[in-house]
């Protein structure tokens, strides 16, 4: 990671001077001040398709990565080998959770433990998604995200420039931010992008097979993530951090640092 890092001011300064403007203008400028040490996280839904699009026009090296939980659906697969032959150039990570926790979590939990209780659910997706995620991050000194103020509640105040002090106070774009749903298909369909061929099945928002459902008509675009619960965010901890004091407990120990 270099020293060519922005401060809480700096963030807060750019977020305003960016509202209102393209999403281009944002990578564009995310691109001259980070690259190479930035790059684009995607879990192959439209923000994603959208973000690469338009990163790849800027510049082909634009480096992207994903995390491949074990548990992601075959359409997700399908996706990236077109996404691999739309973009020759495309270099994408796909990131794998560590053996040992993964086994040492189903061992003891069962495969689908994450349908009994929030804080298992929360588990898996620590074990499988937030751990692999961090270790990457930390070598990078920006990442951008798909994130928009329509998705969820807790996404609402979202700004194009953050300071992510969850992940080592990296820089974090979200160029979408102020982009709809509707913005987002428009642009797809316009540019004819590769998507997830979940979406024409009724899916509205995709994630791990075990854990993602069709959305019914009415309902939030979220609301087919991890349905069986009530009352519990709609995240999986990456870009909003969820824990408890047992979850990290739990976590201490399969990953075999537990040391209470």
């Amino acid at each position: 990671m270099s020293v060519d890092v922005l401060d809480d001011l700096e963030a807060g300064e750019l977020a305003v001077e960016f509202e209102g403007e393209e999403p281009e203008v944002v990578i564009e400028w995310a691109i001259e001040r980070f690259s190479p040490s930035l790059s684009i996280s995607t879990a192959f839904q439209t923000d994603g398709a959208v973000l690469l699009h338009m990163a790849y026009q800027i510049d082909p090296n634009i480096k992207m990565f994903s995390v491949d939980t074990g548990r992601l659906p075959g359409e997700t697969f399908e996706l990236i080998e077109q996404m691999y032959e739309r973009y020759p150039k495309l270099q994408l990570d796909l990131l794998s959770p560590k053996a040992e926790p993964v086994n040492a979590m189903v061992k003891k939990h069962g495969p689908n433990h994450f349908y009994k209780s929030v804080e298992n659910r929360l588990l898996c997706c620590q074990v499988r998604k937030v751990l692999p995620l961090q270790q990457h991050l930390a070598g990078l000194d920006a990442w951008i995200t798909g994130l928009r103020r329509d998705q969820w509640a807790t996404r609402s105040d979202i700004r194009k420039v953050e300071i992510d002090h969850d992940h080592g106070a990296i820089v974090k774009f979200n160029p979408l931010a102020e982009w709809s749903e509707e913005d987002v298909w428009d642009y797809v369909k316009e540019h004819d992008l590769p998507y997830n061929s979940l979406y024409d099945k009724g899916y509205t928002s995709i994630g791990c097979a075990p854990c993602t459902r069709p959305t019914q008509k009415g309902e939030d675009l979220r609301a087919g993530r991890w349905w069986w619960e009530s009352g519990a965010p709609k995240e999986c901890g990456i870009h909003c951090a969820i824990e408890t004091g047992g979850l990290e407990h739990e976590l201490r120990a399969l990953i075999g640092d537990d040391s209470e």
